[in-house]
């Protein structure tokens, strides 16, 4: 592999190993590890706006490094769900919602994909206006990271042991509300890409 001109795309395959990291330092159990998962959560989503970055501003954008990002996305992003719901942190519905949307919606881009169509960028598979906005927009995009992070950050902070329920507990409910909120983005996001995935069969 050329690793000059593959640095985007090593960074989206780095950081699925430092949310591992981050994951597995929950089931240490010491107050010690949690603070060193938050640090590895907080590094694993910066590495996924680095990513774009570094494709964009050294010409490394293609349609394999688009594959590359949601897959880091998705594996990500349940993998923390899962482990809060095993945790008991959370409700089981929130990996089953999450793995469905990505099964539903990665499974209709795979068909775009096939037609030279991309999830994102100037080939998006999105037509409409609305679409565009909710799937590929700034606004949208950056709205639902900071809510995935903040609520992923808060929970992990939330449950470190030792800390006083007088702390904890208030922590915990914003926590959870975050998530859901995060949960709701994960839905909505989906929806452009079930509602225009007619003109693919067509």
């Amino acid at each position: 592999m050329d690793i000059k001109n593959n640095t985007a795309n090593i960074v989206s395959i780095s950081r699925i190993f430092v949310a591992f990291i981050a994951i597995g330092l929950l089931f240490v159990g010491t107050a010690q590890a949690y603070i060193w998962s938050v640090v590895f959560t907080i590094v694993a989503f910066a590495m996924d706006g680095l990513d774009g970055y570094i494709a964009r501003k050294y010409n490394q954008a293609s349609e394999w490094g688009s594959v590359l990002d949601i897959l880091g996305d998705r594996i990500v992003e349940a993998s923390y769900w899962v482990a809060f719901a095993v945790m008991g942190w959370l409700s089981i519905i929130f990996p089953l919602i999450c793995v469905t949307r990505a099964f539903t919606t990665d499974g209709i881009r795979s068909v775009a994909l096939s037609k030279g169509m991309t999830a994102f960028g100037e080939k998006s598979m999105q037509s409409s206006a609305w679409g565009k906005f909710i799937c590929g927009s700034k606004f949208m995009r950056i709205s639902y990271a900071v809510a995935k992070v903040a609520a992923f950050v808060l929970l992990i902070c939330a449950n470190t042991p030792g800390l006083v329920a007088s702390i904890s507990i208030p922590l915990s409910m914003v926590a959870v509300n975050l998530a859901w909120i995060a949960i709701i983005f994960c839905v909505v996001r989906a929806i452009p890409v079930v509602a225009e995935s007619g003109k693919l069969f067509s």
